[in-house]
C-alpha cells in the first residue's frame, strides 16, 4: 500500500488507547483516524470513516470486542479487524477469530509487530501471535485426541456443566432418567472417569463442551 494505513483504535482504557495511538502515530506507515471507547463506538466510527484495520480490545462496555467485530466485519467487509488484547484464553482467541478478525495479537508485543501485523492485516493475511498460534494448535492437537461422545452424550454432559440435576436434565431434554444415567455412564466411559466433576472438567479441557 503506498498511502498510509488507515487506522482506528479502540480500547475502554483511555491511557492505554491514548499510548498505542501515539506509537503508532510515530509509523509514516500508519494514520490513526479515531478513537473508540468502546465497541459501540467502535462500529460507529468504522461506518464514518471506513478505516482499513481496527485495533480491538476485547474487554469493552456497552459492546465487547468480539460483538463489535462480528458487527464490522458483517456491515463493512472492507475493513479488517486486529485484535490487540492482554488476554489469550482459548475461549477468547476462538471467539475473536469465529466473529470474523483476521488477527490476535498481545498489547505486550513490541511496537514493530503490531506494525507489521497492521500492514498484514491490510493485505489480507491472517496475524497471529507465536503464543496465540501455540495455544490454538494445542487445542486441535486436544480435540483430535478427544474420545468421541455422541451429541446426547455432549448434551447431557453440558446441562451437568451448568449446575442440573439428573431429573432436571431428563425434563430439559425430554427423556427418562434413567435414560439420562446411561448417557452420563456411557460418557464416563468413554471419558475414563467415575464422577460428573471429573467428566465435566476433563470435557472442557478437551474441548468437547466450550469453555465458559
Amino acid at each position: 500500500m503506498t498511502s498510509p494505513i488507515r487506522v482506528v483504535v479502540a480500547d475502554d482504557h483511555p491511557v492505554v488507547r491514548a499510548g498505542i495511538a501515539g506509537l503508532l502515530s510515530g509509523s509514516e506507515l500508519i494514520d490513526v483516524v479515531g478513537q473508540a471507547a468502546d465497541g459501540a463506538e467502535a462500529v460507529r466510527l468504522v461506518a464514518d470513516l471506513r478505516p482499513d484495520v481496527v485495533l480491538m480490545d476485547l474487554q469493552m462496555p456497552v459492546m465487547d470486542g468480539v460483538g463489535a467485530t462480528e458487527r464490522i466485519v458483517d456491515e463493512h467487509p472492507s475493513t479488517r479487524v486486529l485484535v490487540l488484547t492482554t488476554y489469550e484464553s482459548d475461549a477468547q482467541i476462538l471467539d475473536a477469530i469465529g466473529a470474523g478478525a483476521s488477527g490476535y495479537l498481545l498489547k505486550a508485543a513490541p511496537v514493530p509487530e503490531i506494525v507489521e501485523g497492521i500492514r498484514s492485516v491490510a493485505r489480507g493475511d491472517t496475524v497471529l501471535a507465536p503464543s496465540i498460534a501455540a495455544a490454538l494448535v494445542a487445542r486441535v492437537q486436544r480435540s483430535a485426541a478427544a474420545p468421541k461422545l455422541s451429541v446426547r452424550e455432549v448434551e447431557v454432559l453440558g446441562l451437568v456443566a451448568q449446575g442440573s440435576s439428573n431429573p432436571e436434565i431428563a425434563r430439559c431434554l425430554f427423556i427418562a432418567e434413567a435414560t439420562v444415567k446411561t448417557h452420563l455412564l456411557h460418557a464416563f466411559e468413554k471419558l475414563g472417569v467415575s464422577d460428573r466433576t471429573r467428566a465435566v472438567t476433563l470435557a472442557l479441557e478437551l474441548g468437547i463442551l466450550p469453555l465458559p
